[in-house]
């Protein structure tokens, strides 16, 4: 956990620190945490770096001290990837979350890679109700509300199999801050971004429950129609809450490129595969590689880029850990020296420790030869792995 104070607030987040992978903002549902989040986050390691924050007064974050609007909660968003260093990032947000990532798509649509937006509307509820959600809040405190709250979050079916999640979650609800609870309902009363979104170029894939009683699919079928590309899916037998009640289905839909289908389906161009090319590599060192490229090998490069760089370390189905793992395997086994260097000190950059480096080459020795993986084991030390015996 570590916390930024923003202009507006002090923010709970965490970072799982994969500054190697693409980073993907994470916005939870009205009185829930970033916590949503833990399974999605687990299976998504290798592939994404996790950024997930508190709301105000929800979880770990500061109360709020003024009156909320959605603006300040993307500019809170846009805070965190500025501190993180994260210039373009995805993003995935649920509910309150996913009206924050509408109001990113109007204000720094150019920061933004793949969005999701679950679970959430273009409009959500009335002004009249929000107004008496808030109100009942501050009069009888989320404590006493959260038991009449918390299962309009899940399945009735989901619910009746995990009574346990529903009471977990009603003692988080009860923990928040009546009076951010509230001023954000007042915030969520003045959302209407019918006619805000049609001006966002960029692939926008939404995603709802069928059981969903606070966003129903009506809802969000009406948000489709408010942006000029959107994909909708609705998950049966899915509440409003789908990173808790079926994290392995919202996982297995992220995975699937909104742009690309299917592996091969398209292709991946240049410019994806570069941006895959430096996260890997680095940037330092493609830049060098295409300095040096001249009219001989500059298809070459081209070429490379896409598909080893956008096809095939750009598919989701091996996390770039594993794809390391097997390069390094590979190279070494045939001993291509000058790749090998290259792929070596990539590893380290990946966060491969030196166990794991040592059973690739042990495994090479085997299947490849002692002396291949003999001389592998020289380079790695050529390439700072290990320490000195004592």
């Amino acid at each position: 956990m570590a916390f930024l104070a923003t202009v507006a607030h002090l923010i709970a987040y965490q970072d799982s620190g994969e500054t190697y992978l693409p980073a993907l903002l994470m916005a939870h549902p009205l009185g829930m945490s970033h916590a949503v989040w833990d399974e999605v986050c687990d299976q998504l390691h290798g592939h994404y770096r996790c950024v997930r924050w508190d709301l105000p007064g929800h979880g770990s974050s500061g109360v709020a001290t003024e009156d909320l609007s959605i603006a300040l909660l993307a500019n809170d968003a846009l805070a965190l990837a500025d501190a993180l260093d994260i210039e373009g990032f995805s993003f995935i947000g649920t509910s309150i979350g996913g009206v924050i990532g509408q109001h990113l798509c109007q204000i720094a649509p150019q920061r933004l890679e793949q969005v999701w937006l679950t679970n959430t509307g273009a409009v959500i509820g009335t002004k009249k109700a929000w107004a008496e959600r808030a109100d009942n809040v501050r009069r009888l405190g989320l404590t006493e509300m959260a038991e009449a709250i918390t299962p309009r979050w899940f399945s009735q079916s989901y619910v009746e199999q995990n009574p346990e999640v529903l009471q977990g979650w009603q003692v988080q609800l009860s923990r928040n801050d009546n009076e951010s609870y509230a001023k954000l309902c007042e915030a969520l009363a003045q959302v209407d971004n019918r006619d805000n979104l049609v001006g966002y170029a960029g692939m926008v894939a939404l995603l709802g429950g069928a059981q969903d009683v606070s966003t129903p699919p009506a809802t969000l079928k009406v948000l489709q129609t408010a942006f000029t590309t959107a994909t909708l899916t609705i998950l049966e037998e899915v509440g409003h809450v789908p990173s808790v009640e079926a994290s392995q289905q919202l996982v297995d839909y992220m995975q699937r490129n909104v742009e690309r289908t299917s592996v091969g389906e398209t292709g991946i161009g240049y410019e994806q595969g570069l941006k895959q090319r430096k996260r890997i590599l680095g940037e330092a060192h493609v830049a060098k590689a295409s300095k040096n490229a001249n009219t001989l090998d500059s298809p070459f490069q081209q070429f490379i880029t896409r598909t080893a760089w956008g096809e095939l370390w750009g598919d989701s189905s091996l996390t770039v850990q594993q794809r390391s793992m097997i390069t390094t395997a590979i190279l070494a086994a045939l001993g291509r020296d000058g790749e090998l260097g290259l792929h070596l000190r990539t590893a380290k950059r990946l966060g491969i420790n030196e166990n794991q480096l040592r059973q690739v080459l042990m495994h090479v020795s085997i299947y490849g030869g002692v002396p291949a993986a003999n001389h592998a084991f020289s380079m790695a030390k050529d390439n700072g792995w290990g320490d000195a015996l004592l």
